[in-house]
């Protein structure tokens, strides 16, 4: 018996290693953190669903910026961010899939299993934890509405939301647009990147000529069925910022 207990200890041991090996060698392409808000309106305008009681940007999440699905063996635990859910459904709800942590989970599996090779993020908590601290500390919706950017039926300048974001935190965000549909000449305003170090500074994002293929898809939650998606906006087209639903 105590033979078989030492075979189940090294085999258990054995794969703790491989799995940290995978994760160490996966993980460590990335050079910062996206932090990225959705508007809700647009996401749920696209899915045909009703978003009620979300007029502010939620969190998307946590992304490093090269990476995704580092480590398989890593599963998502809700009962490690218990104390954290009353927190993450107001400011990180999954707003396909009401009370459902599938989207967390995501979140996780894709994102946060990259960002854990810093000691910082090396756990479920820590991760979930971080993102919400620089979601607060970034503040996105009140410095919109601080340079009088306001969900409105008139169009903006693209300058202008750039504009102010950049003068605020001093450093370039990426913005993402819902494409016009045919005959049509305004974009709908859907995403916000903020970019941080892994000292969690604020940094430059990537610029657009230099992004890779992916990124301009790595955009909606893991199962949303829309298909034109968000691209990064285009400079010379007004953008469309949709007032939230109201309840009837």
């Amino acid at each position: 018996m105590k033979s078989l207990a030492l075979v189940a200890l090294l085999c258990v041991s054995h794969a703790l290693v491989v799995a940290s090996y995978q994760l160490s060698q996966k993980g460590q392409g990335w050079t910062h953190l996206i932090l990225t808000h959705h508007w809700p309106q647009t996401l749920c305008s696209m899915e045909h669903v009703t978003c009620h009681g979300f007029d502010y940007w939620t969190l998307h999440g946590l992304w490093p910026d090269k990476t995704d699905m580092c480590n398989s063996s890593w599963h998502f635990n809700a009962s490690n961010i218990e104390d954290l859910l009353p927190t993450m459904k107001k400011w990180w709800p999954d707003l396909l899939h009401s009370g459902s942590t599938k989207f967390w989970k995501h979140e996780w599996d894709k994102h946060g299993t990259c960002a854990a090779v810093l000691e910082t993020l090396n756990s479920q908590h820590k991760y979930f934890s971080k993102a919400l601290e620089l979601y607060k500390k970034v503040d996105l919706d009140g410095i919109l509405k601080k340079f009088n950017i306001l969900p409105s039926t008139t169009y903006y300048k693209l300058d202008d939301i750039k504009g102010a974001i950049t003068n605020f935190y001093n450093v370039k965000p990426k913005i993402q647009c819902v494409v016009p549909s045919r005959g049509e000449d305004v974009q709908t305003l859907g995403q916000i990147e903020i970019c941080f170090d892994k000292e969690f500074q604020l940094t430059d994002c990537v610029e657009y000529s230099q992004e890779l293929p992916h990124d301009n898809n790595e955009i909606l939650t893991f199962d949303i069925s829309a298909s034109s998606g968000f691209s990064v906006c285009v400079d010379s087209m007004q953008v469309y910022y949709p007032p939230t639903e109201t309840r009837h």
